[in-house]
């Protein structure tokens, strides 16, 4: 006979334990999306010089990938100032849309995630490591980039407009190791195990971009991803200013005091700048109008 105490501490019976545990599989597989921010297209077409068609079409999202980086740089100047970065859908539109800053990978892929989305993609945001300008025997960086990949008739794009001076300037193709020509440079992406690497060609010679995973990331990742990436005292961010826009005949990279201009035919020239020649150069190339106390952080800079 049966005490109350053993009846009450039964386990429910499940007729099927490897479907329970199939169904806990799948709930970790799949990131967890919260409610998104509409975000204002006419304000964001507006600020990237887009007066297209609204639809879920390649040549729409070949057009944006194009514009994006080319009227809103990439820049962490927040972080070099010690100041915290939010990825809240409001503080990025006010600060990249109307305030008519830049942002580095976070806030530039969120927020076109968020377009995309409004505009009728399927999109799903992805993490990496960036690999651009590490050599054989360095640490390797952390997982701390933010990419999309966008799903297009049954086709898989990357879409990464937050890299900095070697963004792809259009989406690329992925499961397809062939050369992708973009307006700027030439890319080449090769499926491995696990990730997605990104290769460009430069000067004839093949250089690791960045290195993608396949599984989708779910938004809180992204919150310790930036928190490391503008927070811990290790951070590239926090030591260097780091600028860049592609425009449509040329790439700017502004690293500390030296602006690099690289013309899409591959001609390529150096400047190196004062203190105050860096105020003026990220209002008249970047766009950017410097605020008080960034001067102090300009003039710690190597």
């Amino acid at each position: 006979m049966n005490s109350p105490l053993s009846n009450a501490m039964t386990m429910p019976a499940f007729a099927d334990g490897k479907k329970l545990q199939s169904r806990i599989d799948a709930s970790w597989a799949q990131p967890v999306r919260r409610p998104e921010q509409e975000v204002d297209l006419d304000a964001y077409f507006t600020r990237i010089g887009y007066d297209g068609p609204r639809e879920a079409s390649l040549e729409v999202l070949q057009t944006l990938h194009a514009l994006h980086p080319a009227n809103i740089p990439f820049e962490a100047i927040d972080v070099l100032t010690q100041k915290p970065i939010s990825l809240m859908a409001k503080d990025i539109d006010q600060k990249l849309i109307f305030d008519g800053r830049g942002g580095y990978c976070f806030e530039q892929n969120s927020l076109f995630r968020r377009v995309l989305r409004s505009l009728g993609f399927e999109v799903e945001g992805l993490a990496g490591r960036v690999l651009w300008g590490y050599g054989p025997n360095d640490m390797p960086r952390p997982r701390c980039h933010m990419a999309n990949r966008v799903t297009i008739d049954g086709e898989a794009w990357l879409a990464d407009v937050g890299l900095g001076g070697c963004v792809p300037t259009a989406p690329l193709l992925l499961d397809v190791a062939t050369p992708q020509v973009t307006p700027h440079d030439t890319y080449r992406v090769t499926k491995g195990a696990h990730s997605y690497l990104t290769e460009l060609e430069r000067d004839g010679v093949w250089k690791a971009v960045h290195e993608v995973d396949f599984a989708p990331v779910a938004d809180i990742d992204y919150e310790v991803m930036n928190w490391y990436a503008s927070s811990h005292p290790e951070t590239g961010f926090r030591k260097v200013l780091m600028v860049a826009r592609s425009a449509p005949f040329a790439r700017f990279t502004l690293l500390n005091n030296r602006l690099t201009i690289r013309l899409v035919t591959g001609e390529e020239e150096q400047h190196t700048l004062s203190v105050g020649d860096i105020s003026q150069t990220l209002e008249d190339i970047f766009g950017i109008t410097p605020k008080a106390g960034w001067q102090a952080a300009f003039s710690r800079l190597e």
